[in-house]
């Protein structure tokens, strides 16, 4: 019992966080804090199928409800956990190359030399609203890195930039 409490006290801390300091409602972005709010209210639903459990046992001898419950709490963390994994993987597979964000960095490599081409580039989330780059071009214009990434850097939600620029053969 102690347990469900002290997991119900941590899900509503980690619900306040939530609510507090992501007002957009873009914390399933998050996906740290999500798995740890994923995970105290999973421990604290199984707590709810071993006490339910134990009590109909005890009361009316429905020893069988324990394994039951069991199973139905493993499907439910399953379930939980199967989305938590979905995400991640999306992060992991450069899954993100269709947000905008992605044209936000073709757009301003096309203002900056318009005959660069893009030969690589890999975004990828790195926290809530937040953006790795890495960007290979192809340019004769003589043109060096850091004006690139001078040039993205002006949105804030590129976090980290790297640029790598060969010449046009």
């Amino acid at each position: 019992m102690v347990g469900l409490i002290v997991n119900l006290v941590c899900a509503w801390l980690l619900g306040d966080h939530h609510h507090d300091h992501h007002h957009e409602h873009d914390h399933h972005h998050d996906l740290n804090l999500r798995s740890a709010y994923i995970h105290v209210l999973t421990d604290a639903a199984t707590s709810v199928l071993a006490i339910i459990a134990l009590f109909a046992g005890k009361l009316w001898g429905a020893s069988w409800l324990d394994p039951v419950m069991g199973i139905v709490g493993a499907f439910l963390v399953s379930a939980w956990a199967f989305g938590l994994v979905r995400d991640t993987g999306r992060v992991l597979l450069d899954a993100n190359m269709d947000d905008l964000v992605v044209e936000e960095v073709r757009e301003v490599i096309a203002e900056v030399d318009p005959d660069a081409r893009i030969s690589d580039l890999h975004v990828w989330r790195v926290g809530k609203g937040k953006y790795s780059v890495i960007l290979a071009l192809e340019s004769q214009n003589g043109m060096i890195p850091q004006e690139f990434r001078d040039a993205l850097s002006i949105h804030e939600e590129l976090v980290h930039i790297t640029v790598e620029i060969t010449s046009k053969v």
